[in-house]
């Protein structure tokens, strides 16, 4: 595709993207992870911070060069869709993200649409990503412009807080690459000093002592020491005490909008749940990650 057709065939995807949900679309060249990123991935792994995240380990090629992931892959699309609920609509003990719909099945649904109008416009091919596959997102996300990372090592979209699930496409479409934002990231440390688990420091983040981690992926008895406070599955501390989350966030997608029964749930319900009301509740929900087991388990402790 010639030069001069870029520009218009990136603003067509953009309206596309924006008609499916995307609140902010960015383009990255496909090629390998810088090296001081990938050192720093390496570094973080070593250190034992990824917990019992072993998958984390894995496929270490692709993870530092998307275009092992799609043959022929020239562009990588990447869009972040808003989930964060309103002030008075979160839950005491579960996440944000966790609240409505599995934003697995959501976003893939809306990129794949993405991906077959790019098709029937190009003929390109596309892959989607969504969070499953060993594709560094947010690394992606700031190289195509879509935001930064903080403190926290969230994604920040500007003037928008972090309360975005990111997806990406990528495609074999060649297309000018956007620049990255300026980092915003006020480096207050509001973030550091509220993490409840001391999980945070200017290093990056120890999964061992996230509570998030701990809720939702740990599997076993939880370590000596931990408190898990009011939390069930997740953990939005980091996110809630930064300034830059004070500004009004974006509305969710439809489906990422709590029912009325998940909002109703306390540690008594998730006691007292039975696998039919488990699996009933959450068929369509990220909270299946973890096993009703599990929610148990983290109800009880204190």
């Amino acid at each position: 595709m010639s030069s001069s057709l870029s520009p218009c065939i990136k603003s067509a995807i953009r309206r596309e993207a924006a008609a499916l949900g995307a609140f902010r679309t960015g383009f990255a060249l496909a090629e390998p992870v810088d090296d001081r990123a990938a050192r720093q991935y390496a570094d973080w792994l070593d250190s034992g911070a990824n917990a019992g995240m072993d998958w984390m380990r894995r496929h270490e090629l692709l993870r530092r060069d998307p275009r092992l992931l799609l043959p022929g892959a020239r562009t990588l699309i990447v869009m972040v869709f808003p989930y964060r609920q309103p002030d008075g609509c979160h839950h005491p003990h579960i996440a944000d993200y966790a609240l409505g719909r599995d934003y697995h099945a959501v976003l893939r649904e809306r990129l794949t649409r993405l991906a077959r109008f790019i098709f029937s416009r190009t003929g390109a091919i596309s892959r989607a990503c969504v969070d499953t596959a060993p594709l560094p997102e947010r690394y992606w996300a700031v190289r195509a412009g879509v935001g930064f990372t903080g403190l926290n090592g969230q994604l920040y979209v500007p003037g928008a807080g972090s309360g975005f699930f990111i997806g990406t496409l990528i495609t074999t479409l060649p297309l000018a690459p956007d620049e990255p934002v300026e980092n915003g990231c006020l480096r207050c440390g509001a973030c550091l000093r509220a993490c409840p688990g001391g999980a945070l420091s200017a290093t990056g983040l120890d999964a061992r002592r996230c509570l998030s981690y701990l809720t939702i992926e740990h599997r076993g008895p939880l370590p000596d020491g931990v408190r898990l406070g009011n939390r069930i599955y997740g953990c939005d501390v980091c996110a809630r005490v930064c300034p830059l989350n004070a500004v009004a966030p974006p509305a969710p997608l439809p489906e990422f909008a709590p029912s009325s029964e998940v909002m109703a749930l306390d540690r008594r319900a998730i006691l007292e749940m039975t696998t039919g009301q488990y699996r009933r509740l959450f068929s369509h929900s990220a909270i299946r990650r973890a096993p009703l087991s599990q929610l148990r388990r983290n109800a009880s402790h204190h």
